[in-house]
């Protein structure tokens, strides 16, 4: 699905785009006006990864009403486009990154070396003279900003579920729980809105500069370059054909890989345009239309493979929170729980 079906470019990009891809060694593909999935794909890849999570998680982030809510806050990102700048402008470029067939950014960075922060990033693709954060994109850096707040979110949780037992006073025990409720409502809220981002990595042309149809670049295989197929394939050919107890029956268990989010991340987008080439296959194959079997399974292991990943993303966040600090000054969330420190309600709003 596509924020203006006749307008895949955001509006600063229409009037260069052409000269721009014609004048670039390495085309970067603007997609800041684009969604993905559609409705239904966010839906099943945020639900699913919820409905995935193993008893470890605490209950209230798995009960049936939670995960409803996850699956649909799923969608919350491509619902608030369109409300104007700054807002569009900053957050559009979130949605993709635009690797060339070699895997780099705007062909300059690798994924496995890509700076931390927004700036650093922005500053690399300037001075190679290609590029910026807003037209290659920054979906990496957004997937693990969003995994950042969920380890905090998860251990204030921790925290406030220990000090509404274990206050001296009674008074701060009460706000202890109160705070709890609190942050059960904001994890829910936070997990299902960073959970787009997951999503959007595992839509091959999200990561990929051929965002609809191949565009101007070597073609020997002669794969469609007319726009459309962004839209119609993770829009309505999902809704169509895609059934979402499929999505979950093939989604795979939990994968440890004792690795960083970065990797985690890295990980899904490599195998996202890994799936660039089959996709356009496919699409030369003509799959991609009603009740095609080969389009169908491909659509729906792409959307188990982000549902799967994005369920080990919220066990690993979980598991981090242990170890991360709360209130100011910080206290780490493993003496909280070991009892090594009782929390009183100052620990979390000392002026």
């Amino acid at each position: 699905m596509l924020k203006r079906p006749n307008a895949l470019l955001p509006r600063h990009f229409l009037s260069t785009a052409a000269a721009l891809l014609l004048a670039l060694p390495v085309a970067v593909a603007p997609l800041g006006a684009a969604l993905a999935w559609g409705a239904t794909g966010h839906e099943f890849v945020s639900g699913i990864g919820a409905e995935l999570l193993p008893e470890e998680l605490p209950a209230f982030v798995r009960t049936p009403e939670a995960i409803a809510d996850i699956a649909v806050f799923g969608r919350e990102l491509d619902r608030s486009k369109g409300s104007g700048d700054p807002h569009d402008k900053e957050r559009d470029a979130g949605h993709f990154v635009a690797l060339d067939d070699a895997g780099l950014v705007a062909g300059l960075l690798a994924l496995d070396a890509l700076p931390v922060t927004r700036e650093a990033y922005d500053s690399a693709l300037r001075a190679g003279g290609k590029a910026t954060q807003y037209s290659a994109g920054y979906l990496p850096l957004a997937i693990v900003d969003g995994w950042q707040q969920l380890v905090k979110d998860f251990a204030y949780w921790r925290a406030a579920s220990v000090g509404a037992r274990t206050a001296l006073d009674p008074a701060d025990r009460v706000w202890f729980d109160a705070d709890r409720v609190r942050r059960e409502r904001l994890v829910i809220r936070d997990l299902g809105v960073w959970s787009h981002y997951v999503g959007d990595a595992s839509q091959p042309m999200h990561v990929s500069i051929h965002f609809d149809g191949w565009g101007p670049f070597d073609n020997p295989r002669g794969f469609s370059t007319k726009r459309g197929l962004h839209a119609h394939f993770e829009g309505a050919f999902v809704r169509a054909n895609v059934q979402r107890e499929q999505v979950k029956n093939v989604a795979a268990p939990y994968r440890a890989c004792t690795c960083s989010i970065q990797d985690r991340a890295r990980m899904l987008i490599e195998a996202s345009h890994a799936a660039v080439v089959p996709l356009y296959e496919l699409d030369l194959k003509g799959a991609f239309i009603d009740g095609n079997e080969a389009g169908i399974a491909f659509v729906t292991a792409r959307l188990a493979d982000s549902a799967s990943v994005l369920r080990d993303m919220i066990v690993d966040a979980w598991r981090a929170s242990a170890d991360m600090g709360v209130g100011y000054p910080m206290i780490s969330v493993s003496d909280i729980e070991a009892g090594r420190r009782i929390l009183a309600r100052d620990d979390f709003g000392r002026d």
